[in-house]
């Protein structure tokens, strides 16, 4: 499951009964706005939580919840400025380990900030068994036409 909050603080009640009913085994959250006073409303019963909260000024920040049967660790990351989260869960039947991401692309990102994000996709992408949830905050691409009015250089490769 993959969500955009805008503020997890009064929502979490709201995920968890989501996530109970749907049975989820990653949930996926972008702009969560927690910081260090938000560990005591974070955490979700039979779920680890990976969370990277926006250093420095208010907002932003990604998480994932995954279940705890999965046997799961954190990616590092090589890029702290990023806003980027990813794990790698454990295949059990000497299949291929899937990656977990998480990624969120603020609109006012500028050409040097793209540039480091697009080099942490394009380390990720590599993976045999991705999958990858971003809101990537492209406000001029028209899905519904599939045009933009700028030029973006994304590609997202499915493996599986």
């Amino acid at each position: 499951m993959y969500t955009n909050t805008h503020t997890m603080g009064n929502k979490q009640e709201e995920l968890e009964a989501i996530v109970q009913q749907e049975s989820c085994d990653v949930v996926a959250i972008t702009e969560t706005w927690w910081d260090d006073s938000h560990n005591w409303s974070a955490a979700m019963g039979g779920y680890k939580l990976f969370r990277k909260d926006r250093q420095g000024r208010r907002g932003r920040g990604v998480a994932l919840y995954v279940r705890e049967s999965l046997d799961s660790v954190q990616l590092k990351v090589t890029n702290v400025k990023a806003e980027c989260l990813g794990t790698r869960i454990r295949e059990k039947a000497n299949k291929a380990d899937i990656l977990m991401g998480i990624c969120y692309r603020p609109p006012s990102q500028v050409d040097e900030g793209d540039e480091l994000f697009y080099k942490q996709l394009m380390d990720v992408s590599k993976s045999p068994a991705l999958v990858l949830m971003a809101d990537f905050n492209l406000l001029d691409v028209c899905w519904n036409l599939n045009t933009a009015e700028a030029v973006y250089e994304i590609s997202i490769v499915y493996r599986g």
